[in-house]
This record gives structure tokens, sequence and C-alpha cells, in this order.
């Protein structure tokens, strides 16, 4: 059906250019012919019932269908273009601009205010292709750019519908500084730490979709939509190679990594509703005083191998498993916004015991699709830089940050290395060292290498009972020590892999336990568990202030493997072999230096 969809929208976006009515009702469906003269749908959402097909939407109606009633309030609408090149055309510009004010009933080609989405307050940037193509002239770049500082002043998240065709011919090199002029705007948004959220309707090109739409926090897009910087007509004349529609869709967008979500325009206004309230400030993280981390549980011990077994058992919960029994209002994101979506991390804004976090965790799957498509937890270099972007997000919004660890490497492959597989690694570590909020990993299954320590660097790690942690599998362990792989679980015990042996190097910081088998027989009471424990740290990390914590982040992994108990209980053993050592030889050498009395001669009779 996207085939379908796609092959439809050129034409559809032809036609709105010439009709004089924006959203003419329609009598059947151009795609697959369905009545539409009876559909609600259809009517309130300019969606075809049957095939989803999503037609062009004015302004106004958009605005009705995702603001609350009678909650819009308009701003700026007297804002109203001139002609400042005196530009010559067979129809002059503003003879142009007054036919299309008369016939949309819109000053400009952009609609600005204020509203509330399912009751949250928020700045709302809605384009109308149908006056001018959407184009940015100098009172769009104006109106976005006014209206952006105005949500900064008011402490309001900004939603921006965008659907433009590019450029404002008629107003020249001042048309394209709009792209500066809305860029600093959309700054002034992440620098004051407030939502932003675009999303992207049918077409969504040119400057627009080159400045400030592809600056928001979330971007989202509409089915079918086309997208991207070049219209897709001028993108077809330079390229040297034949093009489809669906090259340059939404859905094609999304599998690039360059959205967030292709979302239904019926389903948009509660999804929007959901992310305004994730990223408000009543599940902001609040630090307190009071809390004091508890101890970590003693558990009994399982055998290395065994733990290798349960670490990597199939039917084991994967983190998108976890996520699911332990988060509410899980909204995923997607993509790195530079080449392509893992689909081996989740990374989503989720509520956990009333916060809003940020969760990202490495997803294995259940059977042999999943996991061929998650390539079995093998984390590709998007896959890491997908996670940065949910890093960022944590510390612009004051989120904690929950990650699950499940992995046997990271993708191994000659492209993973060309597009970067080391920097990604290093500089998600990195981020997440400096990050200035609190962050909880988790290591539910196996974790290996570098590809877990990238999501692993965090204020606190806790580790299941029977999950592993080491540099590379005991069979490569194996191979490489012994040249014999079956003595794995000789290796395996040798590793002190488990995270018994974990909690005494002080790589981690607790164990949590599982259900009597493992974590695969009961993964509700194995989530129940993880989420309390979970919660306990990050109440315990709101006692800390910003600065301490990152100072103690610093200190816990500058100390690895110098200030942990096991090695200090070595250090100790070393200590007191060798203080005993040298008191036996002091006594010994004593014994040999003292001078020997001679014996005693018989005394003689009187």
């Amino acid at each position: 059906m996207v085939r379908n969809l796609a092959g439809m929208v050129g034409s559809v976006t032809r036609r709105s250019r010439e009709e004089p009515d924006d959203t003419p009702d329609r009598d059947s469906c151009l795609v697959c012919e369905a009545d539409l003269t009876t559909s609600e749908v259809y009517s309130h959402y300019r969606v075809c019932p049957r095939c989803r097909f999503h037609y062009s939407m004015s302004a106004r109606e958009r605005i009705t269908s995702l603001a609350d009633p009678e909650s819009f309030e308009e701003i700026n609408r007297s804002i109203v273009s001139l002609d400042p090149l005196s530009f010559s055309s067979r129809e002059s510009y503003t003879r142009r601009l007054f036919r299309d004010q008369r016939r949309t009933g819109l000053t400009e080609a952009v609609v600005t205010g204020t509203c509330t989405i399912s009751g949250s307050p928020v700045m709302l940037i809605v384009l109308d292709f149908g006056f001018m193509g959407g184009t940015m002239g100098c009172v769009v770049g104006e109106k976005v750019a006014l209206a952006l500082e105005r949500a900064v002043k008011r402490s309001l998240p900004a939603v921006a519908i965008g659907t433009s065709g590019g450029a404002r011919i008629q107003e020249g090199v001042l048309s394209l500084m709009q792209m500066a002029k809305t860029t600093i705007a959309a700054n002034k948004m992440n620098e004051a730490g407030l939502p932003y959220v675009t999303v992207l309707a049918n077409p969504a090109t040119g400057q627009a979709f080159g400045s400030f739409a592809n600056l928001a926090d979330i971007i989202m897009a509409e089915p079918g939509a086309i997208v991207g910087f070049s219209p897709f007509g001028v993108l077809k004349r330079v390229s040297n190679e034949p093009l489809s529609t669906e090259s340059h869709t939404a859905e094609s967008r999304l599998d690039h990594g360059l959205l967030d979500a292709v979302v239904d325009r019926r389903e948009l206004r509660t999804v929007l509703g959901v992310l305004l309230d994730l990223l408000g400030p009543r599940y902001r993280l609040e630090r307190a005083d009071d809390r004091r981390p508890g101890k970590p549980t003693d558990l009994s011990r399982t055998p290395a191998w065994e733990s290798v077994q349960l670490s990597r058992n199939d039917a084991r919960p994967t983190s998108g498993n976890f996520m699911k029994m332990m988060f509410s209002n899980f909204v995923e994101l997607h993509g790195d916004r530079s080449y392509a979506d893992d689909s081996s991390i989740i990374c989503g804004i989720a509520q956990l015991a009333g916060l809003t976090v940020m969760a990202i965790g490495q997803e294995r799957g259940h059977d042999e699709i999943s996991t061929r498509i998650t390539q079995n937890g093998r984390t590709r270099p998007e896959g890491f830089r997908k996670a940065q972007r949910g890093m960022r997000l944590a510390a612009k919004f004051n989120m904690p940050i929950v990650t699950f660890i499940d992995t046997p490497g990271p993708d191994l492959s000659q492209e993973a290395e060309q597009r970067g597989l080391g920097n990604a690694i290093a500089s998600t570590m990195a981020l997440m060292a400096r990050v200035d909020v609190p962050s909880v990993s988790v290591i539910i299954g196996e974790a290996g290498s570098g590809g877990a320590l990238a999501l692993g660097v965090a204020d606190r790690t806790l580790m299941l009972e029977n999950a592993t942690y080491s540099a590379v599998s005991p069979e490569e362990a194996a191979e490489i020590i012994f040249q014999d792989v079956d003595r794995a679980d000789e290796a395996a015990e040798s590793m002190k892999l488990t995270a018994y042996d974990c909690r005494d190097l002080g790589i981690i910081d607790t164990v949590v336990p599982e259900p009597p088998g493992g974590a695969h027989l009961d993964p509700e009471e194995a989530a129940r568990q993880l989420r309390r424990m979970i919660v306990s740290e990050l109440v315990n990390l709101q006692s800390t202030a910003t600065k301490k914590m990152l100072k103690d982040r610093y200190k816990k992994y500058r100390n690895i493997g110098e200030y942990s108990s096991y090695f200090s209980a070595a250090l100790t053993r070393e200590v007191n072999a060798l203080q005993n050592l040298v008191s036996s030889g002091a006594r010994w050498i004593t014994r040999r230096s003292a001078p020997t009395d001679p014996p005693p001669k018989p005394e003689k009779p009187n």
C-alpha cells in the first residue's frame, strides 16, 4: 500500500496548487476509489478510511484536529508580506499574495498561536501548503521565529507542522536567509531546555525542512509524505539514476534513521499529548537530601558456565520485554539522524514510578526472524548514535537514563568499520560519562565487549543474577588460551564473568535476584524485582548534587581495578603473607645472630 500511496503523492500535490479550494470534498478516494461522501474520518481528518491515504489539509483544519476545543489563540496574524524585490513576472507578487489571502483566508503561509493539546499548553506553528506552496518568505520566517521566541519567554513547548515546497522565489536571497533566522530561534528552544516537536506533512521539502523543522527534539511524519531537502522533481532531474517516489517518502526516511516515527493523522493528537506530558515538568527529576543508598543484596552463587547458558537462553526476557513490563507511556524514538535506524537498539521516553526517564536497550529477539533483524543484539554504529540522541535528550530535559545491556558484542562487519564503529563506541562512552543526569545500567543477559560497555558507563550498574559480563566469550577465550573450544566451561570459571564475580571486582554495584531457575521462567517477577531496584537507585541518586554525582562517576571508573573489594582483599592477602614472611625471617635472623653461652663447668667438690 505504501507504494500506491507514494505513487499518488505527486498528483495530489500538483492538484492542490490548481484547485480553488485547499481541501475540496471528494466523492471517492483517488487511490482505492472508496466512497468518501459519508465518511467522518475523511471529513474530520482528510484521511481515506479504507487505504489511509492522507490528503492535503489546511492550517485551520490541522489546528482544529490537534488543539483542544476553543483553546487556540492566534498570534502575529497582522504581519503580512510586501514585495521587497519588486519582483517582475506575468503576475505581480503583490497580486499573487492577495489572491492566496482571499482564497485561503490566511494572511501568510503559516499560522502561529498558543493552545492546549490533551491539556498540555503548547506553542503551535502550522504551515499551509495551500498558500503559495507553503514557501518560506520573510514573513513566514519572522512568524516562526517570533513564535519560538515567545515559547521560550513563556516556557512553553513548541509543536510545528511542516509542509512546504521550498523557497519563496519572489523574495530571492531574503527567502534563503530565513533558514538562518529560524535556526537561531530553534536554538533558543534547545538552550532553554524546552520540548520541541515537528510533524512533517506532505510535502516537507526545501528551506523549512533544512532549518527549524529538522532541529526538533522529536521529528515525526505523516504516512506517505514526501520528505527531503530537495523536492522530488528537482532530485529526479539532477539524478543520473532512475528514482522511485518511494525513495523520498516518510517511510523511507524512517528506515534511514532520519525520523522518530511515522504517525497516522488520526493518532497524532494522542501521541503529541503523551509526549508533551512525558516531557513536561510534572515528571521531571527532583533531587532530595534525605535519602541514602542501600546495601547490595547477597545471594547464592551460580556456577559460571551455568550462568553463561542461562544468560543466552532464547526464552530469557529481552530489553523490549522488560520495558513493556516496567514502564508506562513508552514512546519509542527511531534513527540516528544520519544514516539508518538500528533495530538492535530500542530507545524511547517512558514513565517509571512517576518519573520521566530515557530508556535505552539492546534488543536480541526470540525467534529466527527477530534475531536476524536485530543481529542478535550486535549493535551497529548507527545504533550507538541513536543511543547518543537519547542521552542528549535526557540531559536537555533532566531525565534519568536507564540502559538495558544484552549483547554478545558490537557488529564486527567491514561495513560497520567503514561507518565508524570505533568512534561510535568511544563517543557513546564519553557522552554517557559526562552527561549531567543520573544513570542506571542493567545487565540483563550476556554483556560482551565494548558493545556492552558503551551503554554501561553509569552511576549505578545492576546485574541480574544469571547475567554475564566479559571482554570476550568463553568459547573465544578457550580457543585463544587453551587452543580448545571445548574447554569453554573452564575458561568461564577463570574469567570471573558472573554477577557475583563482577560485584567483587567492583565492576557492578548490585546483583538483582532472579526467580528460581532463571528470569525466563517468571518474567513478570523478574521485571518486578528489577523495577524495584532501579527505582531505589534513582531515588538514592536524587540525594546527590550534580557536581558530586559527576565526580563520583569519574572516581568509580577511574579506580576500577585498583580499589575494588576483590583487589583490596587480594592485596590484603599479599600484604599479610609478606608480613608473615618478614616476621618469620626476622625471628630466624634473631635466633641465628644471638650469642651462644658456653656450657657451665662442673663445680669441683669441696
